[in-house]
């Protein structure tokens, strides 16, 4: 865990292993023969820190609730829940990916372009957090601006999860019916995450919580919260 919250990999090799993985396996063009690959190779040969197929669910049928145009995911590591964005979002939507790794992304693109999602979803190599580099990067390259954010999903650093929203909400592009997707709620945990969405229900924001399990096993509860802004 030391090497991951330093590197955003774990350390052995097991985000390149999949790259090479899916490409060798995956029908080219088909996201959804790419997303079993990766499950596949997540249950049977290393663990991966994706939002798993189970929770994975969960995100599909957030993004196909809010039929959303532009999107944002903080926390790309390998594409898996980019795939799975890309797929469930409608034509014409785009997705950004906001990666702090450099390596991750260009895994997560190689995985991207051979679900045939390249030109849907772009990863870009920063944090919300880091002094407004990787936010005047989405204005002006991406077009994100006041009230045009649709859709984000959360999977980064935990604790960064209200301090990014946070300033996001400080930008004015979220816009009442924005809905915010957060993983991971019970394990790790984003203690303070959950906190600020409770004390604000029903006056800036509506949550519907998701039970769930950490990914690739049934035995560890987790939580998935599914939050809309009410501006």
């Amino acid at each position: 865990m030391t090497t991951f919250q330093r590197t955003g990999q774990v350390g052995d090799g097991r985000e390149a292993a999949l790259r090479d993985h899916v490409l060798a396996h995956a029908a080219a063009g088909d996201p959804d023969d790419v997303l079993a690959t990766i499950d596949d190779f997540a249950r049977h040969r290393s663990m991966l820190v994706t939002i798993g197929d189970e929770k994975g669910l969960i995100l599909d049928a957030a993004v196909r609730r809010s039929a959303p145009r532009r999107l944002l995911e903080l926390g790309t590591y390998c594409g898996y829940s980019a795939v799975r964005i890309g797929r469930a979002m409608p034509p014409g939507a785009r997705l950004v990916s906001v990666e702090f790794s450099a390596a991750n992304a260009e895994i997560a693109r190689a995985i991207l372009a051979h679900a045939g999602l390249g030109q849907r979803v772009t990863v870009v190599v920063g944090r919300i957090g880091d002094g407004g580099t990787t936010l005047r990067r989405l204005a002006v390259d991406h077009g994100f601006g006041f009230g045009t954010l649709d859709f984000t999903f959360l999977d980064h650093a935990k604790t960064s999860y209200l301090p990014d929203l946070r300033i996001l909400l400080a930008t004015g592009w979220l816009h009442a019916g924005t809905v915010v997707v957060a993983d991971n709620m019970r394990l790790p945990g984003a203690p303070d995450y959950l906190r600020y969405m409770r004390e604000h229900e029903g006056e800036s924001w509506h949550t519907v919580d998701h039970p769930a399990h950490v990914e690739y096993q049934s035995l560890l509860k987790d939580l998935v919260l599914e939050s809309e802004y009410l501006g």
